[in-house]
Parts: structure tokens; sequence; C-alpha cells
């Protein structure tokens, strides 16, 4: 997905050093916000930290994204920062049940866990205890057109699976593509499936499925293919989609090309000035209403390593980051939505109804990539565009599917 799928370049170092007579400690962080608006937002942050913290020195050294996922590896088993930044769940634990993160516990008080909520508290915890703290999240849905919705005569943002294909139908007989795109990339593909299986499904079964414990051959997930069908062998979605790259496919819709895209809330800002009053959210619609609501919400969090250093100064900066002001300040920057449910929301109105989805949300999932091991997303991810293109080919996307699952899982 977007977070993880970013160009390599070379390490960028910043180091923030404060003069001062004596340093209690060296705290040296290791992060891959490379990107301009959240490197900036960590500086600032990291700034005021050092000025709160006089006695403690900063080093702060920012990789691009591809660079730093091979890094942390080299990291947390030999020359460890004190800080990495990373992301929850499955991701977390793949460090932290072997052994290679320092358990936070201490600075999960009552009231740290009050103001982050169950949920987020549930995915840095690892064996009943917390391995992370997490920061900013983002919601996923459904972007679309309020004007090509009127133009087709669909009065009202369809809330079920049936009114949704409807929609589609409508929208197609308009002379618009009802869908947006981008297979180019593959976790946009990705997000389909997510919420096609947590909608029919449910949570447990679609992670149970993610870690390896249920087949892909099983009845239940036929059963999401035979839903997604519904809207491939139509034409619902925009021709040539397997070329084209996220950035590529937003723009069939801002030129009124396409009608809906099921994306992040970072696609918000590229909204052209000229159909900015056009646009609307929605949430990826209902499919089986006996399955609470499960919503797509990456992550991100910091973590200290095992072989850290400084855990002491290290732990100072975390709990200094689980509070309301800084994670405010962060994701004002980034445009995304605090963990901590007593930060203020930009005022945006798009992080607000994100913010509003997720906070009445059962379940939060991490996306497709972050929920399974990488070498198992890759194959499944090319499952999904391979279906894309040859719907008809489902039997052989499953069969595979299912052979990579024993094999990298080790079941039978």
């Amino acid at each position: 997905m977007r977070s993880i799928s970013k160009i390599a370049g070379l390490a960028l170092s910043a180091t923030l050093v404060l003069s001062v007579p004596v340093w209690a400690g060296n705290l040296v962080i290791n992060a891959d916000t490379s990107d301009p608006a959240p490197k900036a937002a960590w500086q600032s942050v990291i700034a005021d930290f050092q000025k709160a913290n006089p006695d403690i020195k900063v080093s702060f050294n920012v990789y691009d994204h591809e660079s730093y996922k091979t890094s942390i590896r080299n990291w947390l088993t030999s020359a460890a920062p004190d800080v990495v930044f990373w992301y929850v769940g499955t991701r977390m634990k793949q460090f932290s049940t072997p052994g290679l993160l320092a358990d936070v516990s201490s600075i999960f008080t009552p009231t740290v866990k009050s103001e982050l909520g169950p949920v987020a508290t549930g995915l840095v915890t690892d064996g009943g205890k917390q391995y992370g703290m997490p920061y900013t999240y983002y919601n996923w849905g459904i972007y679309y057109r309020k004007d090509l919705f009127a133009k087709a005569g669909v009065t009202s943002p369809p809330k079920t699976w049936a009114e949704f294909l409807d929609a589609c139908a409508k929208i197609k007989k308009s002379g618009v593509s009802p869908i947006a795109l981008g297979e180019k990339d593959l976790w946009p593909i990705a997000g389909w499936f997510d919420y096609l299986d947590v909608r029919t499904n449910g949570y447990k079964f679609h992670m149970d499925l993610l870690h390896g414990k249920t087949s892909w051959n099983d009845p239940k997930v036929k059963k999401v293919f035979a839903e997604w069908k519904q809207v491939v062998t139509p034409g619902y979605f925009v021709p040539h989609s397997e070329s084209l790259s996220w950035q590529e496919a937003q723009s069939a819709l801002f030129q009124g090309k396409a009608a809906m895209m099921v994306i992040g809330n970072f696609i918000t800002p590229n909204f052209p000035k000229n159909i900015a009053g056009d646009m609307a959210f929605m949430p990826f619609p209902v499919i089986n209403p006996k399955v609470k609501d499960t919503e797509d919400a990456p992550m991100d969090s910091i973590h200290i390593p095992a072989k850290a250093k400084n855990k002491a100064d290290a732990l100072k900066f975390l709990a200094y980051v689980a509070t309301a002001p800084v994670q405010q300040k962060i994701n004002d920057a980034l445009n995304q939505v605090p963990v901590n449910q007593k930060a203020a929301v930009k005022n945006d109105v798009y992080l607000k109804e994100g913010q509003a989805l997720l906070s009445h949300a059962a379940h939060l999932t991490q996306f497709f990539d972050r929920d399974s091991p990488e070498d198992f997303a890759n194959i499944g991810m090319r499952g999904f565009e391979q279906f894309m293109i040859h719907p008809d080919q489902e039997d052989q996307v499953l069969a595979t599917l299912d052979s990579a699952r024993k094999r990298i899982y080790k079941v039978k």
C-alpha cells in the first residue's frame, strides 16, 4: 500500500542537537519519514522534546521507505538504534514475537490505554504486553462524485451491496465508468479484497485467512470472489486499469471518466478545486448485516529495539509521543487522524468523517500487505491482479494462494 511502496533512494540524516553542558544520554531515532511533510513534523516534535528534556541529545536519522524496510531487520539484530518507526499488528509481531522489540508496557498506564482506546492498544499488544506506541492512522472507503451520481439517477450513496451494484449499473449506462482502480500498484486491488471479505465473512475469518489458518479454497472465500465478479465481469472498472497507477486512476475520477474509487484518505488533498464541491465520502457498503463493521485503517507506530542502548530515554520519548498535544501536532501535518482520542482532529470534513467511521468500528484491519507476511502478501496481490484480468481463472488463483499458504505458514 501507499505507505510501503515509495521509490527507494539514499538515506537522509537529520541530527538535531541542542548545545548544553551535560548530556544524560544519546537517543538515536531511525525513521522512514522521508516525505517532506512528515519529516518536518517529526523534526519539530523532536526539537520540542529536546527543549523539555535538555539533558537528552537526539540523533534523528531519516531513510527512504524501501531501504528502511530492509535495514530495520539488520538494526534489530545487530547495532540497534534506540527508537524505530514501524507498524502495528502483524508487522509488529514479526519482530516482537521473536524478541527483537522491547516491552514498553510500563508506559501504558490506565490513562494512556483509555486515551488510545482498546483497539489501538490491542494492535501493539503481543502476549499481553505492549511493544510500541501508535500515533497515526487513516481510513479507507469510497470517494465518489456527487454530480456523476445525480446524472446517472443515483439519488443517495448506496449502503448495501445490492444498492451498490444497482448504482454501478446506472452509472455505466450513463456513459461513465463506475469505478476507478489502479491495478499497476497491486495494493489498491488488495483493498477491494479486504473490504469484500470483512463485509462478507467478518473480522475473525479475514484474519484467520491472512494468518494461514484457513484455506483459500474455503467456500466462504469462493463467495467473496463470486461477489467480486459482480463488479468485474460487467466491466464496472475503468478500461485498462491493469496498466494504471493509483495516481493515474484518480485522474479518471477527477476528469469525470469514473464515478467512484476505493482508496485511503490520502487522496483528499489531491482533489482539484474545480470539483472539490462534487466530491464526497461513503463507507464500503454492507454485504452481510450479521457481521460487525470492520474498517481498513493502517496505523503507524514507534518502537524500542530489544538491543537499544538507551531504553530509559527511549521510553520517555514514546510516552511523550503518546500525549494528545504531540499527536495532534503530528497529524495536523500528516493530514491524518491521531490515535489518541483526546487529540483534536484537523478541521477537515474528510478527516472528521474518517474519525467518526473509525471510532464506531468494531475492528480495524491494517490492510492486506500489513496483515499478512510480506512474502505471502506479494503472492496474494499478484493473484488478485490475475483474477481482475482473467476472472475465469478464479480456481487457479485460489489454488496458487492456498499452495503459498501451505508453504509459507508450514501447514498441511
